[in-house]
């Protein structure tokens, strides 16, 4: 049986691709995610293959294109904690572009796609209203960028800001389980930044039997791998924490099941 992989990726330093994460260095079926640090002038593309994928821009402005059609600039925060992201849905078989005009964090979301089932698409801001989910210590901030109710083959793509002394993902859930409607199977990623960054968050992956039992430390540009478990997070007194999911699975749907010793605090 594989063993599981270090579940807190560290960034590989300040600029180019900072992040590479597949199925293969994650040991599993479905998700990837790569993060792209760019100085304006500076450009990336890549051909998206048998995955389709949803390019978020973290912060910054670029100009995209996708098979060549230009898709204008794209881009209108500078940073994470400044209002909602630019994104853009890439079908699988196509090649896409990016050319920062100003610095540049691009996310690449990926996932098995299937070739001309939807064509590719700008996501403004707006797409899908904010939520606000939880109360007190509990509050977070949703912004859904590619959820099931949206066009895509595979993908599911969601960004949260927790606010500084906050609990998210919480009460501690999982969707690790193929048994629908009550349950689906998806793995998922987080990639979390920090405000102001030299702050720090704890996340906890765990399994009901500690199969699986782990506590990270997460630092500002970590990733967190959840192949499995309940995946709840919680950050310092003081700091802001963004992160941003990439789901997927063998369903394009998120149902999920909460540990029941803590379904009180949803009462």
């Amino acid at each position: 049986m594989a063993t599981t992989p270090n579940l807190r990726v560290r960034p590989k330093g300040n600029s180019g691709k900072v992040h590479s994460i597949t199925p293969n260095s994650a040991r599993w079926t479905y998700v990837g995610f790569a993060l792209h640090k760019l100085g304006a002038g500076e450009a990336v593309g890549a051909e998206t293959g048998s995955d389709e994928v949803c390019l978020v821009l973290v912060s910054g402005k670029a100009k995209i294109s996708v098979d060549g059609k230009d898709l204008g600039e794209l881009g209108q925060r500078m940073t994470p904690f400044e209002g909602e992201p630019y994104a853009v849905y890439v079908p699988a078989g196509s090649n896409w572009a990016a050319a920062a005009t100003t610095e540049l964090e691009l996310a690449v979301c990926s996932a098995p796609g299937e070739r001309g089932a939807y064509p590719a698409r700008v996501i403004p801001p707006g797409t899908n209203p904010p939520i606000v989910r939880g109360k007190g210590a509990n509050v977070r901030h949703v912004t859904n960028i590619l959820p099931e109710t949206d066009p895509a083959h595979s993908l599911l793509v969601v960004e949260v800001i927790t606010p500084g002394g906050n609990t998210s993902s919480y009460p501690p859930h999982k969707h690790d389980t193929d048994n629908l409607p009550h349950e689906s199977f998806l793995e998922e990623t987080y990639f979390h930044r920090l405000n102001p960054p030299q702050g720090f968050a704890m996340q906890r992956v765990y399994t009901d039997d500690r199969s699986l039992d782990e506590a990270l430390v997460i630092e500002d540009g970590d990733v967190t791998l959840v192949p499995k478990g309940y995946h709840p997070v919680a950050t310092t007194a003081g700091y802001d924490l963004y992160y941003l999911n990439v789901m997927a699975g063998p369903v394009r749907t998120w149902k999920f099941h909460n540990a029941p010793e803590h379904e009180w605090l949803l009462k």
